[in-house]
């Protein structure tokens, strides 16, 4: 994940790279020569500048490349993670019971919510059962495995009640 000390780090190189000079730039309706604010015109070519502002700008993509594929890997590592801790399922439940259950109530969608808004997920739960197994926030919005990990639970302790018509 990227830290503050990262950004702070790009920045010092930022300031660091570019000469005093090169902060002055010119707005586009001047010409390419004085982009950079010099006083004489000096052709790109020759430009004294073009070398470090380019190996500065060439630095600053690999900096974000290199934040963003750290960023990708934590969001990976925390799925995983997620994935992980919700795979067992608890209370001696069948996967089988499990699907059967979702296939009534959601289709087997997670993300479903009902035309009124009360049911939501792949059980279609409302917020206090989704709250009364452990669930925080919106079982539509919840990882598909933690909602069969948190239907695991409300079977295991109340049996197929909860689904009145899909779970018998």
């Amino acid at each position: 994940m990227p830290t503050k000390r990262t950004y702070s780090f790009l920045a010092l190189i930022a300031v660091l790279a570019l000469p005093p000079a090169a902060h002055g730039a010119a707005g586009p309706d001047r010409g390419s020569e004085q982009r950079i604010g010099l006083a004489d015109a000096v052709p790109a070519a020759t430009n004294p500048l073009t070398r470090p502002v380019s190996n500065f700008h060439h630095a600053i993509t690999i900096g974000v490349r290199r934040i963003r594929a750290a960023h990708r890997a934590e969001l990976r590592r925390q799925r995983r993670q997620s994935r992980e801790s919700f795979a067992a399922l608890p209370g001696g439940v069948s996967r089988e019971t499990l699907d059967a259950i979702a296939a009534c109530e959601s289709g087997g969608d997670p993300a479903i919510v009902s035309s009124d808004g009360t049911y939501r997920g792949k059980y279609q739960f409302t917020y206090e059962t989704w709250a009364s197994v452990g669930g925080s926030g919106d079982p539509a919005a919840a990882p598909e495995a933690e909602q069969d990990y948190r239907a695991a639970l409300l079977y295991a302790s109340s049996g197929s009640s909860p689904w009145p018509v899909c779970g018998s």
